[in-house]
C-alpha cells in the first residue's frame, strides 16, 4: 500500500538548535514512505553548511528528487521538494502570489509532480502557504486555480500537501476543500494527528488535501523522542489506495 510523508524539516535544525540532515533522513526511513513532500529545505546556504539538504535526504531513502526554491539569494536557495521511489516527472515548480501591501513576506512556491503510483498518474503538489492571513487566502485561490489544482494537465487522482500555516477550519481550507477532501475526515481510524510544535503538538497545519479517486487507509502522526527532537514540526504520515472513483465533485466547482 503506498504510503506519502508531508513534513516541514525545519532546514534540518533540530528543538534541540542542532543541525543534521542525517537525523530527518532517519525520521523518514523508519516510515517507509514511497512519496515524501519536504519544506522549509537549505540547498548551498552558508547558514547550514552549504549543503544540498533535498538531495542529502534524497540519496539517503534512495529516491529521485525535484526541489524549487521558493527563495533565491546569489547562489542560496530555500525551499521545497518532492521525493519518490516512483516513477515520476516534475510538471511544473513555480512562485505563488505575495500580499502587495505587506512587502517584507518571505517568498512562497509550489511544485507538482506526475507520479506513477502502480501503474496509475497521481498529481502530487507539495507547497509552503505563508504566515499572514490574507497572503495565505490569496495563495490557496491561486492553488484552486487554472495554474494548478484547474490546470487541464490536473485531471485525476490527485494529492495537495505541505504546511499551509493555517487550520481546515480556516478561509484557506475551506477554499481548497471546494477542490479537494480533507485526508484526516476520511481516515478510518481517527488519532491524534495534530503536527506543530513537533515537544507538544496542538495545531494542524499541515495537511493532506486529496481528490475522490485517492482512498485514504490510515493517516497519523509518529510522536516519538526523535520527531519530537528533529524539527519543530512531526511529519503526517497517510496510506492510501488509488480506486476508480471519479464523480464526487467538479474540479472547479465554485
Amino acid at each position: 500500500m503506498p504510503r506519502i510523508v508531508t513534513y516541514n524539516v525545519h532546514r534540518c535544525v533540530g528543538n534541540d538548535r542542532r543541525l543534521s540532515v542525517s537525523r530527518i533522513a532517519d525520521v523518514l526511513a523508519k516510515l517507509e514512505p514511497d512519496i515524501v513532500a519536504l519544506q522549509e529545505l537549505d540547498v548551498g546556504r552558508a547558514r547550514t553548511g552549504g549543503v544540498d539538504q533535498a538531495h542529502k535526504i534524497a540519496e539517503r531513502l534512495d529516491m529521485a528528487c525535484h526541489f524549487h526554491a521558493a527563495l533565491k539569494v546569489e547562489e542560496e536557495q530555500y525551499g521545497d521538494a518532492i521525493l519518490t521511489c516512483y516513477p515520476q516527472r516534475l510538471v511544473q515548480a513555480g512562485p505563488l502570489p505575495g500580499y502587495a501591501p505587506i512587502r517584507a513576506l518571505e517568498p512562497r512556491g509550489a511544485l507538482w509532480a506526475d507520479i506513477e503510483v502502480e501503474g496509475v498518474s497521481v498529481q502530487v503538489i507539495n507547497t509552503h502557504l505563508g504566515l499572514v492571513p490574507r497572503e495565505q487566502q490569496i495563495q490557496a485561490a491561486c492553488l484552486c486555480g487554472p495554474a494548478w489544482l484547474s490546470h487541464p494537465h490536473c485531471q485525476g487522482p490527485t494529492i495537495l500537501l505541505g504546511d499551509f500555516n493555517a487550520t481546515v477550519r480556516s478561509v484557506v481550507g475551506r477554499t481548497l476543500l471546494k477542490s479537494l477532501r480533507s485526508a484526516r475526515a476520511l481516515a478510518k481510524t481517527k488519532t491524534l494527528t495534530a503536527t506543530f510544535p513537533s515537544p507538544l503538538p496542538v495545531l494542524k497545519i499541515d495537511h493532506l488535501f486529496v481528490s475522490p479517486q485517492i482512498a485514504v487507509t490510515d493517516i497519523f502522526v509518529p510522536f516519538t523522542p526523535l520527531t519530537r527532537l528533529a524539527s519543530d514540526h512531526l511529519p503526517l504520515v497517510m496510506d492510501f489506495e488509488v480506486t476508480g472513483q471519479v464523480d464526487f465533485i467538479s474540479r472547479t466547482a465554485a
